[in-house]
């Protein structure tokens, strides 16, 4: 299951892993772009379509809802789906947008997938991240994104929200025995939709002459993809490209920020997690 996955890197993604020969679903907020998408797909494994509005818990129960009557487990769970420096706004929940999307949205979906996950023997979650939570990425005391710090450090924060989940819901995962791992992936400068809430200038610029540090989508999604499949890749790593800035390249292994390895941030940003969704990972 891939989130957001008609456009961009969640499509590149899915299109690959169908064409490899795995049943995926396209988790998207449009369904009409899904099933579009879906058509663009030639894979010998079916390819269905999942609405999934990832700003709503509702929508995220409902989804994680049908698919379990549908399915009897879940080899790969690829949470993609993101916003990145929209104009201030809120879920359906109230949460500011990004960190609403970007991490609780994710957090609840795959808390309520966990027992199709544990199902599959060999399970992985990949949560795709970004270079921004470097530079950007704030979180408090109390595991929750500062009030009124402005679009660029919401996204980042979102972003460090990613991987400090990632390396909780790992630690959690192998001290239960689970077997399930938990990685993070990065696309580097990846030329997406994602960019459309840029200064329009900028984004111009950045979709047309953006090549010297910057690559296509399907570049971009190979992080994600090495994450989900390399054999030899185990739960707590984080994968990006491997040139210049980790802006463009092909996937490697790669460090994140100090922060992003706090401890007790991860562990602080679980609890409010778990009390803003009110989805408890059974088990773990």
């Amino acid at each position: 299951m891939v989130t957001g996955a008609n456009s961009g890197l969640g499509f590149e993604t899915a299109r690959v892993l169908a064409e490899r020969g795995a049943t995926v679903i396209l988790a998207c907020r449009d369904v009409a772009r899904g099933e579009a998408a879906a058509a663009r797909i030639a894979g010998p494994g079916p390819v269905l379509v999942q609405r999934l509005d990832l700003g709503s818990l509702a929508s995220v129960r409902a989804a994680a809802s049908e698919i379990r009557t549908r399915q009897q487990r879940l080899d790969l769970l690829i949470n993609n789906a993101g916003v990145m420096m929209p104009p201030p706004g809120q879920t359906a929940d109230g949460f500011e947008l990004q960190f609403g999307v970007n991490h609780l949205g994710h957090f609840a979906l795959t808390g309520l997938l966990l027992d199709l996950l544990l199902a599959a023997g060999s399970a992985r979650v990949v949560t795709v991240s970004s270079n921004g939570h470097r530079w950007a990425g704030r979180l408090s005391a109390g595991g929750l994104p500062p009030a009124g710090r402005g679009r660029v450090v919401g996204y980042g924060t979102s972003k460090l929200a990613n991987l400090l989940f990632t390396y909780e819901l790992d630690r959690r995962l192998t001290a239960a025995g689970a077997p399930v791992s938990a990685l993070a992936a990065h696309p580097g400068a990846a030329v997406t939709a994602l960019t459309r809430y840029f200064p329009a200038v900028v984004d111009r610029f950045y979709q047309s002459f953006g090549s010297p540090v910057s690559q296509p989508a399907a570049m971009g999604a190979l992080p994600t993809l090495r994450a989900a499949t390399d054999p030899a890749a185990r739960g707590g790593e984080y994968y990006g490209p491997d040139g210049w800035l980790e802006l463009k390249g092909y996937p490697h292994r790669v460090g994140s920020s100090a922060r992003s390895h706090d401890e007790r941030a991860q562990r602080a940003l679980w609890q409010e997690s778990e009390r803003l969704t009110g989805v408890r990972y059974a088990g773990i």
